[in-house]
Parts: C-alpha cells; sequence; structure tokens
C-alpha cells in the first residue's frame, strides 16, 4: 500500500470515529425528532391525579396531575408567583376566570389540558383566558386549550410587563360548545382569539414566538367582530413558524400603529385553510415580513389591507398552494433550502 493509500484509509478511519462519537453524543429525542405540529404525546393528568378546585404557587419547583376543578370560581384557579416553576399533565377546567395566572419569570407549562373557562353569556361577553398574566420567560408546551370565554392565551391583560412568551407545539381552539355550560347554551361558540398581545406602550418590545401550532375555530357566528386566531398588536415583536390555522374567520390579524405601539411580525413556513381572511394587515404596519405562507382550500382573500396599506417593512415572497391539511400534520412543514 503506497503512501498516498495508507493516507486515504486514515482518514476514512478518523471520520467514521468522529462521526459515530458524535452519535454517541447525540441525545436520542434529537436523534428521532419528529416535525410535530400541535400537541404529541400525552396531554393532561396521568393515572391517579389529586383532585383540587384551586392551587396558589409560591415556591419554585414542579407541579404535576392535578385534576382542577374549579366549580364556577372567578379569578386565576392556578396562581404563580414563584419564579422557576414547571407546571405539568394538569387538565384544569370549570372556572369563570383564568384557567392559569403567571405573575413571576421563569414558568414552563407542558401537557396541560385547558377547557370550559366560561364567564357571561354569549350576548354579553366576559373574558376567562386559558393562560394570562404577566410576561417574562414563559414557555407554554404541548398543551391544548379550548372553549374558553376570552383568550386562549392572553399577555399582558394589565399592559404592565414586558419579556417573552414562547408557545410551542399547542392545540388553541374554540367551537360550538358540545352542551350547554355556565351561561352558554349549546351550540354556541365561546372566545375571542387564540392569542391576543397586550404591553406596554414604549420601553423594549415584549418577544412572542409561536412555533408549530395548530390553532382553529375562530370564526363567525362568534362573540366578537373581527374573530382572529392571532390577534398580534401593540409593542411585540412576534414570530409565527410552522403553523396550521384553519376554520377562523381571520387567520392573522396584525395591527399597526397605535397609542400603545404597533406590532412587527415575521411569517415563516405557515398554512391556512377555511378561512374568509388569511391576513388582515391594519393600520399600515410597519414591519411584516412573510416567507413560504401556503394557502389552501376555503380561502377566502388571502390578504386583506384595512386603513392604508403597510409601510416599507413589508415583504412576502414564497407564497404557495399549501398541501392537503391532513397529510401537512402528519407529515410536518418541509424544511426550506438555505439561501
Amino acid at each position: 500500500m503506497n503512501n498516498r493509500n495508507i493516507t486515504r484509509s486514515v482518514m476514512t478511519t478518523v471520520t467514521r470515529i468522529l462521526l459515530f462519537a458524535a452519535l454517541l453524543l447525540t441525545p436520542l429525542p434529537a436523534l428521532f425528532a419528529q416535525s410535530t405540529i400541535g400537541t404529541d404525546g400525552h396531554v393532561g393528568c396521568l393515572d391517579n391525579p389529586k383532585k383540587i378546585s384551586r392551587l396558589e404557587i409560591t415556591k419554585p419547583g414542579v407541579y404535576e396531575n392535578f385534576l382542577l376543578d374549579g366549580n364556577g370560581a372567578s379569578g386565576n384557579l392556578v396562581k404563580i408567583t414563584a419564579d422557576n416553576v414547571t407546571v405539568r399533565n394538569c387538565e384544569i377546567f370549570n372556572g369563570s376566570g383564568n384557567a392559569i395566572g403567571v405573575f413571576a419569570p421563569n414558568v414552563v407549562i407542558e401537557n396541560c389540558r385547558i377547557h370550559h373557562m366560561l364567564a357571561g353569556t354569549f350576548k354579553e361577553q366576559h373574558d376567562a383566558h386559558g393562560i394570562s398574566g404577566r410576561w417574562g420567560n414563559l414557555v407554554i408546551r404541548n398543551c391544548d386549550i379550548g372553549l374558553v370565554s376570552g383568550d386562549c392565551i392572553q399577555f399582558d391583560p394589565d399592559r404592565a410587563s414586558s419579556g417573552s412568551v414562547t408557545i410551542e407545539r399547542c392545540h388553541l381552539w374554540t367551537g360550538p360548545l358540545p352542551a350547554a355550560a355556565a351561561g352558554f347554551k349549546a351550540g354556541e361558540r365561546p372566545g375571542e382569539n387564540a392569542v391576543d398581545t397586550k404591553t406596554k406602550p414604549t420601553g423594549p418590545r415584549c418577544v412572542l414566538k409561536i412555533h408549530r401550532c395548530v390553532m382553529h375555530g375562530f370564526n363567525q357566528p362568534a362573540q366578537i367582530a373581527n374573530a382572529a386566531a392571532l390577534n398580534l398588536k401593540e409593542n411585540v415583536d412576534a414570530e409565527v413558524k410552522e403553523c396550521v390555522l384553519y376554520d377562523n374567520e381571520i387567520a392573522f390579524r396584525v395591527r399597526g400603529p397605535g397609542k400603545r405601539g404597533g406590532s412587527h411580525v415575521t411569517i415563516s413556513d405557515c398554512a391556512i385553510y377555511d378561512t374568509q381572511f388569511g391576513i388582515r394587515a391594519e393600520d399600515k404596519v410597519e414591519q411584516l415580513k412573510i416567507t413560504g405562507l401556503g394557502f389552501g382550500k376555503g380561502v377566502g382573500e388571502r390578504i386583506r389591507f384595512v386603513n392604508g396599506k403597510a409601510g416599507p417593512g413589508y415583504e412576502s415572497k414564497g407564497e404557495h398552494t399549501a398541501p392537503p391539511m391532513e397529510s401537512l400534520l402528519k407529515t410536518g412543514f418541509k424544511a426550506r433550502p438555505a439561501p
């Protein structure tokens, strides 16, 4: 064997060793990760949950496997005032206030099911949110939130905080109630938005990330006009990526400058189906960056500008016909080639 062949053989052996070492160091979830859109795996309580009617969290730690029936109570059924808290595998329902109120930083809420948070009546709308509270390094992951008379997720109703909220692999929805509940009749559709943003009018922008979520059902007849899955407004920098939105009056309601500021929004690799307006861009929105947005069947109008065209920060590229929704939910979005 000549020197050139020996060198080639040594290099091949070294490469194989390095690849094998990399595989050994790679966590198994990363090796077998799936492109899941929406919830994945078990959501809600595990076996033998602890049954309660209210939970106040004042110390750091992990709080899991609670079955919380609010019995119609108002206020925050779960109130978090300690930082470094994880709430996991809980089911929270039957209240007239918020299911979870977050008033501390560094909180994770995962694998939870929230439903039937209902205040007022269909004709007299009152807020009862799924998760609400203060901005502040919050992660909401793999949760199913639906049938609330406010928003599935809203931050910050008091416009008194700044920080970040990340929502990933969640199912956020509403629809006609299957049976009468609280002040609502069977067949009435509660709720306003899947996600609604409220912020301080000045200071650093709050940061919102919504990744790989499914949002649907925010359609008429509704408790409000302009029912939208996403109501992105005020002083927020929002990124929506690899999400599926269907059966909504409006998928993205993107709102420009007002007395509390205007949203900056980036939409990447999302798909919209069975919706009257894909995007409603209002009030000369300053920054709206859209890449790889797919439109499927049943979309009436892809984008509508209200109260003026968008500003110079508007761009849209890669618009296409979305694949059938059922296949997309199974296989996920294909990775786009690097520019």
